[in-house]
């Protein structure tokens, strides 16, 4: 029998108030059944809500220092069970072991990092413009706060709202993806493990129409942070907004990798490998735009195409595996209605394109949902396969004549997360750096691989000004207080004119 999981409310693991649940299979696999999870309601998140209130008002006292500890013992026992959490988020979502033990690394490297923000948390303290005054101003918890993650990294971006989050004095109503909810599940048990107290984070399992929907209604949740596509973000922004709740949004991507006449282009090439099909494609930083300048397009496209090939499908549990499959059906046909638009617009497909299907090893590749790494070249700026997010091992090939059409052509869409740039020249280099519209420039590096340490987060359509990461998430998860305080002994009149 497969095992029956349950939602996390005020530190009991419990069954939804409707009693229904929801199934978790395995992508390489859908035949392997990894459990099944409760199909939440409303109530049940007004329960996770409630509980997160009353941890809340015991919880925002604890001094920062103290809280960051229980974030320590987090990664610490994270580095214990780093192989078995790999080993769980691969059978739930498809990417290689590599990949998932990427993934939990940069649950770690948050944990350690954000234990040590614990003892930091800096004010801004400044003169007054008054005599025997003192003029402070401190870092606040919100309050409860409702974050709702995506299946591509199960393990890191709820690490990346979670950590700070809690660090800052907050607490969390929870709702992990629904094709990933094992690993989320096993995340809430770690921090209970290292003496996260009860109700602190409560984690409600269910649909984003249901669940996720009444997070962002919620009155007593007052902060949201969402990652998904831009058309959901955009609900969730106005749902928000209509309680006035701050709210944090990172959403689509259609990054680009510029490859300059001047570059390394064996690099250049391993770039591009690793940023359009690593996760099979599945990362809002993935590579889906290729811009070659026109004096090595066909040689680099000759090289990719020759090099993509040789890619191996299969089961992420195996070491021979480079791409794994989709995350779903749904997902899937998506990817093939792209793939036909391509076609239809007039590019050209010189890699992939089809529904994978055969062996690898021991694995059956129609068992899975699988797909080929699929290359359109004579891709135009115009084109859908060049605009839209298609989240899947499809990258277009789109051709230039300089640096400035290059960029010309990486701005021409409405995202702006992620992007990256081969070059030898600084020159070019820098001008890239400045003129590119995005969150995120690599240079000589592929468009994937941000750092804990480090704002993460992107521009027009991708976010909403507001950072995951580094020191710039605890803008989010943090209120100011501005304090003043007067030991003249006597009314002194701020903002009068005194001249």
């Amino acid at each position: 029998m497969p095992q029956q999981f349950q939602n996390l409310i005020h530190g009991l693991w419990c069954d939804s108030s409707s009693g229904q649940t929801f199934e978790n299979r395995n992508p390489a696999n859908w035949k392997e059944l990894l459990g099944t999870f409760p199909l939440s309601t409303k109530e049940d998140v007004d329960r996770a809500a409630a509980a997160a209130l009353t941890a809340y008002r015991s919880w925002r006292l604890v001094p920062a220092p103290e809280r960051g500890d229980i974030l320590r013992r987090t990664g610490e026992i994270m580095v214990r069970r780093k192989d078995e959490l790999a080993e769980i988020m691969t059978r739930e979502m498809g990417k290689p072991l590599t990949e998932t033990r990427g993934d939990v690394q940069e649950g770690i490297d948050t944990a350690f990092y954000c234990a040590t923000e614990g003892r930091r948390l800096f004010g801004i303290n400044t003169p007054s413009e008054l005599r025997n005054k003192l003029n402070l101003s401190f870092r606040v918890p919100i309050g409860v706060c409702g974050l709702i993650t995506p299946w591509n990294f199960p393990m890191a971006i709820p690490t990346w709202n979670l950590f700070p989050g809690l660090v800052a004095g907050n607490t969390f109503v929870f709702k992990p993806a629904e094709d990933t909810p094992q690993t989320a599940n096993v995340l809430v048990e770690i921090l209970m493990e290292a003496g996260l107290p009860a109700g602190c984070v409560n984690i409600v399992h269910g649909a984003g129409s249901t669940v996720g929907v009444a997070i962002t209604e919620h009155p007593d949740i007052l902060a949201v942070s969402f990652t998904g596509s831009t058309e959901t973000g955009r609900i969730v922004a106005q749902n928000c907004g209509k309680q006035t709740k701050h709210v944090c949004l990172e959403m689509g991507g259609k990054n680009a990798q510029i490859v300059m006449n001047d570059a390394d282009l064996e690099l250049a090439l391993e770039g591009v490998l690793w940023g359009a099909f690593g996760t099979t494609g599945q990362r809002c930083t993935a590579t889906s735009r290729l811009i070659l300048h026109e004096a090595i397009h066909d040689e680099m496209v000759e090289r990719l195409t020759k090099a993509a090939a040789k890619l191996r499908l299969g089961n992420g549990l195996h070491s021979t595996t480079d791409v794994g499959p989709v995350i779903n059906e749904k997902q899937r046909k998506n990817i093939e209605k792209y793939v036909k638009i391509g076609k239809d617009e007039g590019a050209k497909r010189v890699l992939g394109g089809e529904v994978a299907g055969g062996r690898a090893g021991s694995t059956d590749l129609r068992d899975g949902w699988f797909y080929q790494p699929t290359i359109f070249t004579g891709v135009t700026p115009t084109m859908r396969i060049a605009k839209e997010e298609i989240f899947g091992p499809v990258l277009s090939v789109l051709k230039c004549r300089s640096l400035e059409e290059a960029i010309e052509i990486n701005n021409s869409v409405i995202y702006g997360l992620s992007s990256s740039i081969y070059t030898r020249d600084v020159n070019a280099a820098m001008r890239a750096v400045r003129d590119i519209e995005a969150g995120i420039t690599y240079i000589n590096s592929a468009t994937i691989g941000a750092e804990a340490h480090m704002p993460f987060g992107g521009v027009k359509a991708t976010g909403n000004g507001h950072r995951e990461g580094g020191w710039a998430v605890f803008d989010f998860y943090t209120e100011w207080k501005s304090v003043y305080i007067d030991y003249s002994g006597k009314l002194q009149r701020a903002q009068i004119d005194n001249s």
